[in-house]
C-alpha cells in the first residue's frame, strides 16, 4: 500500500498528490512515469513524475480530473492509500549541457516539463521556459518553472494573464530573435505538440515531446501504447514516452487517442449515476 502524504488543489479539477514510495523515488528521472491502482477492481493508469525526493522517499503527480479513475483519484484524502504503484518506467529524458534548450509546456503539460527544465539548468544550459493554459485559473506551476529558468514566458488562450495567444506563437518568436536554440523540448496536448514540430522543423532543432498514447501495463508487453516514428512502430511505454518531434506519425496518434473516447464518456457516466442509478465499483 501507498500512502498519499500531500494532497493540492492546483486548478480547478487539477490536482497534486505526493505519494510515500520510497524504491521508485530512488531510481526516478526526468522523463519517466508511474502506473498506478487505487484499489483491487481499479483500472492501471499511467501518470508522468512531476517530482521526486529521494530523501523523504516520495514521487509527487499532478494529474487533471478527467475520467472516472481520475476523479476518483482525486477525491483521495491525505492519510489514504493506493493499492499498487509501479515505476519508474519508460526511458529517462537525455539531459546534458546542450548550450541553450527551450522547454515548452501547455496545460497539465507544464508539470512533466518541470523535472526536464530543472535537470537541464543543473546540466548548465541556458533555459528558456513557454508555459501556458487556456486562462490563467489553470495555469500552474509558474513559480516553480521561474526557478529553474533563465527567462520564463507565459501564454494564454483568452489573454487572461501574459501574452494572449498560443505557446507556439511564443516559441516562434523565441527561435527567430535567439538565433541559436540547441534543442527543444514539448509536453502537452498532442495537437501542441504536433505545431510546436512544425514551428521548429524550418530551423532544424532537435525537438522532443512525450507521448501520451493508451496504455495498460506499462512494460511492452500489450502493445496498447504504440507510436509511429520514422516509419517504425515503437512503444510509448518502453521505448519512450519521449520521442522526436519531426519523426511522429501525428495523424495516427490522433487517431489512436480518440479511439475510445465514446467508452470512456460511458463509464464516466455508468459510475457517476448518469447512466442509471447503480454506481458499481
Amino acid at each position: 500500500m501507498y500512502r498519499i502524504v500531500k494532497k493540492k488543489e492546483l486548478a480547478k479539477n487539477i490536482k497534486l498528490i505526493e505519494v510515500e514510495a520510497p524504491m521508485v523515488a530512488a531510481k526516478a528521472a526526468a522523463g519517466q512515469f508511474v502506473i498506478l491502482r487505487i484499489d483491487e477492481p481499479g483500472e492501471r493508469i499511467p501518470l508522468t513524475i512531476a517530482d521526486f525526493n529521494r530523501e523523504q522517499g516520495t514521487i509527487t503527480m499532478i494529474f487533471q480530473e478527467v475520467g472516472y479513475t481520475t476523479r476518483k483519484l482525486g477525491e483521495l484524502k491525505e492519510g489514504d492509500f493506493l493499492a499498487d504503484f509501479v515505476g519508474p518506467l519508460g526511458q529517462p529524458s537525455e539531459i546534458e549541457k546542450y548550450g541553450r534548450v527551450v522547454c515548452v509546456g501547455g496545460g497539465v503539460g507544464v508539470a512533466p516539463v518541470y523535472p526536464i527544465a530543472r535537470a537541464l539548468k543543473e546540466a548548465g544550459n541556458e533555459v528558456i521556459s513557454i508555459i501556458g493554459a487556456r486562462n490563467r485559473e489553470l495555469l500552474i506551476l509558474e513559480e516553480e518553472m521561474r526557478a529553474v529558468s533563465d527567462e520564463l514566458l507565459v501564454a494564454t488562450d483568452d489573454g487572461s494573464y501574459g501574452r494572449k495567444g498560443f505557446v507556439t506563437e511564443l516559441l516562434d518568436e523565441v527561435l527567430r530573435r535567439n538565433g541559436r536554440v540547441d534543442r527543444v523540448w514539448a509536453i502537452g496536448p498532442v495537437v501542441m505538440m504536433r505545431a510546436v514540430a512544425e514551428v521548429t522543423r524550418p530551423f532544424g532543432i532537435p525537438t522532443i515531446v512525450s507521448m501520451n498514447p493508451i496504455m495498460v501495463d506499462g512494460t511492452g508487453m500489450c502493445g496498447a501504447c504504440r507510436v509511429s516514428v520514422g516509419g517504425e512502430t515503437k512503444f510509448a511505454c518502453v521505448d519512450g514516452p519521449e520521442f522526436d518531434a519531426h519523426l511522429v506519425d501525428w495523424d495516427l496518434a490522433l487517431r489512436r487517442l480518440n479511439m475510445y473516447r465514446e467508452e470512456e464518456a460511458q463509464a464516466l457516466a455508468y459510475h457517476s449515476g448518469e447512466g442509471g442509478n447503480c454506481r458499481c465499483q
